[in-house]
């Protein structure tokens, strides 16, 4: 059974820096993308960024272009969201999807607050 958890939210200041780290396990298909979308109250989740398998990379979100940073574990299915100059409106909770042969997998999302 496919499993995706997220790690690494928390509460920083403004300016400050995270790192989010997402681990699938369960499937051993080599092909597949992982994404990192957010949701703040009473939205919809949206896209953030995501990375497949061969290592490449959709557009980032225009709000966080030029801040964060996603990367990939050379070995396991798990990639990172590196966060800087985090701002207040980077505050919420963090998911990471992981899409194998047309299906997906949540994870349970991850918090992230930006406050001084």
């Amino acid at each position: 059974q496919v499993q995706v958890v997220e790690s690494g939210g928390g509460l920083v200041q403004p300016g400050g820096s995270l790192r989010l780290s997402c681990e699938a396990t369960g499937f051993t298909f080599a092909s597949y993308v992982m994404s990192w979308y957010r949701q703040f109250p009473g939205q919809e989740r949206e896209l953030v960024v995501g990375i497949h398998s061969s290592g490449t990379t959709t557009d980032y979100a225009d709000s966080v272009k030029g801040r964060f940073n996603i990367s990939r574990h050379r070995t396991k299915k798990m990639i990172y969201l590196q966060m800087d100059s985090l701002k207040p409106e980077d505050t919420a909770v963090y998911y990471c999807k992981v899409r194998v042969l047309d299906r997906e997998y949540w994870g349970q999302g991850t918090q992230v607050t930006v406050s001084s």
